[in-house]
């Protein structure tokens, strides 16, 4: 059983964005075979399972999500292959491949020279979006708005510890975190939106992450509605479990046809400017980017 640990000396931010990015494109060419997500309990509990056909390795993740509890998120991660297996720490592994996913996107949709990230959420995920998106591009300046300001404020002397060079602030609201953002980063479990879309530069890239059932809503819809561009990680997927992307679709400021998905966008570029928006609810491929390194790691 890989712990917490082992899973992070294992597989660096940057090796992780590269290997979610690659099972995204292999995604796009069908190299996966991928079943829908098993929900039970009203999402307190999750099952998650991909197999890679070119290599006959398979990965599966149960979680279980208990709001109030420490920690929220507990779960076991099992990769196999035909040599043998590999068992680790979900919620390791999970934050990381979030995290790597929102890398992924960053790259692909923000300005190469941005460099102030706004985050919204300071839980178990917020601070694998931070190193994500600083793996991306040269972050300078970190705003960071949370429910609660002491933890904001805990949170905030952490990134500021682990990353030297960038100065951080404890924002008062969330529109006054993304007010003069770049990037953005939305890591919460909300049921209404975080900001108004008026509250965004003209120009940003946004990042969310944290809502994954019909009742959650992160992003307001006028900004999936106006956005040059909306990329997510599957389509089946948002919209059987992202409320901000249902809501918006169902309300007709979004076309299903004009959702792209992250693998397609990986292959053919968009060119954006104005607002983008990449939502995620997460996929098993992303579980077995992770896995496979810490199988390659096992090996060495």
């Amino acid at each position: 059983m890989l712990d917490a640990q082992a899973v992070r000396e294992a597989v660096p931010m940057t090796a992780a964005v590269d290997a979610v990015r690659e099972a995204f494109l292999d995604l796009t060419a069908g190299r996966f075979v991928v079943p829908q997500r098993l929900s039970f309990g009203g999402g307190t509990t999750l099952v998650m399972s991909a197999c890679h056909t070119p290599t006959s390795t398979t990965v599966v993740k149960t979680l279980s999500l208990v709001a109030g509890r420490t920690p929220m998120i507990l779960g076991t991660l099992v990769w196999n292959t035909a040599a043998g297996q590999v068992v680790a720490d979900a919620i390791e592994v999970t934050t990381l491949r979030t995290g790597a996913a929102s890398g992924v996107a960053t790259d692909l949709l923000a300005p190469a020279s941005a460099d102030r990230l706004a985050l919204l959420g300071t839980g178990a995920q917020a601070a694998d979006q931070v190193r994500a998106v600083a793996a991306v591009r040269p972050l300078s300046r970190l705003a960071v708005f949370g429910r609660s300001p002491s933890r904001a404020h805990a949170f905030a002397e952490r990134m500021g510890a682990e990353f030297p060079g960038i100065v951080t602030r404890v924002a008062t609201s969330a529109a006054d975190a993304v007010s003069d953002a770049e990037i953005v980063c939305c890591a919460t479990s909300s049921s209404t939106p975080l900001f108004d879309v008026d509250d965004l530069p003209e120009r940003v890239h946004v990042n969310a992450i944290g809502s994954y059932l019909p009742s959650m809503r992160e992003l307001p819809a006028g900004l999936l509605g106006g956005a040059a561009c909306v990329v997510v990680d599957q389509v089946e997927a948002v919209l059987e479990e992202a409320g901000e992307v249902i809501h918006a679709v169902d309300a007709g400021l979004v076309a299903r046809s004009s959702l792209v998905e992250l693998g397609d966008a990986l292959r053919t570029p968009p060119a954006v400017s104005g607002r983008t928006v990449f939502k995620s609810v997460g996929l098993a491929v992303q579980d077995w980017a992770i896995a496979r390194l810490l199988g390659d790691a096992g090996t060495r």
